[in-house]
């Protein structure tokens, strides 16, 4: 069965594969951000966990628009499992540090799925990815923005963390 739906499928199956499990990706990276919002209403940061609510749904977002595309194209698209995320950080600036390198990993994700479009010849499925190139560029720079607000505001200072939680939540 599954030979007579691959070939009514434009997608190779090492590009599916790919693509599945950049869907497990972006499914891991919404879950992360959900931890990080969570984590930052508890600890009374309600502006800056309102952004993180918000990077959740988008990270979600990204997951359904891959998982679409590989139905779309004919392929299986696989149901992601719920991984275990991290639910406690060290401080406020820990989150965005953590950000940062999940935006970093996810990058290097969508870079080896463009990787794995190009040596298959397969130029529709690299020009869907463009768009996350693009997304991740700006993922990242906001991520990087939040840091630099943690250098530009002490937050040790009486109103630090109230001014970081204002800042933060107009990037992007």
């Amino acid at each position: 069965m599954k030979d007579l739906l691959r070939t009514s499928s434009s997608l190779v199956e090492g590009v599916e594969t790919i693509l599945n499990l950049q869907s497990k990706i972006e499914s891991d990276a919404s879950n992360k951000y959900l931890a990080m919002a969570a984590w930052l209403d508890r600890n009374g940061f309600d502006k800056t966990a309102t952004y993180m609510y918000k990077q959740a749904e988008e990270e979600r977002e990204h997951f359904l628009k891959v998982f679409k595309y590989i139905t779309d194209m004919g392929g299986i698209a696989i149901t992601p499992s719920v991984a275990e995320v991290q639910q406690e950080f060290a401080s406020f600036k820990d989150v965005f540090e953590i950000a940062l390198q999940n935006e970093i990993a996810v990058t290097q994700a969508v870079n080896k799925v463009i990787a794995k479009c190009r040596a298959e010849n397969d130029y529709a499925t690299e020009n869907f990815m463009m768009w996350y190139v693009v997304e991740q560029r700006e993922e990242e720079k906001n991520a990087r923005r939040a840091l630099e607000l943690f250098e530009l505001i002490n937050e040790n200072e009486a109103t630090g963390k109230f001014e970081l939680d204002l800042q933060i939540s107009k990037i992007g």
